[in-house]
């Protein structure tokens, strides 16, 4: 099947992403502990990357004073799920344990049904069903 790089996936390398953050082991406890990816290699004590089951985030303390990139200018991180109601699920899943930053709904102008929250380091996950997906 192909997706929208016209490439198979099966003949696609995967996508890996590295950000920077201020505490790899709050960056960890969230990503791993609270909202349950599997860690696909730890590289070093200030390194981890995570599987999304689409793609790889990595987080690196890189130590040299380099600020993550969040806020309301940063990166947002879009978690893909399989359903509207997987979405629902797992905002009641998440909600009281995360910083909420929006909650379910349809988006206004895209085909998209999500809900945002922030890590520790400010940056914005979207759990998110794409109609057209």
């Amino acid at each position: 099947m192909n997706g929208r790089s016209g490439i198979p996936r099966e003949d696609r390398d995967e996508q890996y992403r590295f950000l920077p953050c201020t505490d790899i082991e709050r960056t960890y406890s969230f990503y791993h502990g609270t909202l349950g990816l599997p860690v696909f290699q730890k590289q070093s004590d200030s390194l981890y990357i995570f599987d999304t089951g689409y793609g790889y985030l990595g987080f690196c303390q890189y130590g040299d004073g380099r600020r993550p990139l969040s806020g309301p200018q940063g990166v947002c991180l879009s978690i893909n799920l399989n359903s509207n109601e997987e979405v629902l699920s797992k905002f009641e899943e998440l909600k009281d344990r995360c910083r909420v930053y929006k909650a379910p709904a349809m988006h206004p102008v895209y085909p998209v049904f999500s809900f945002f929250l922030l890590d520790p380091d400010d940056y914005l996950v979207e759990f998110q069903k794409i109609a057209a997906l």
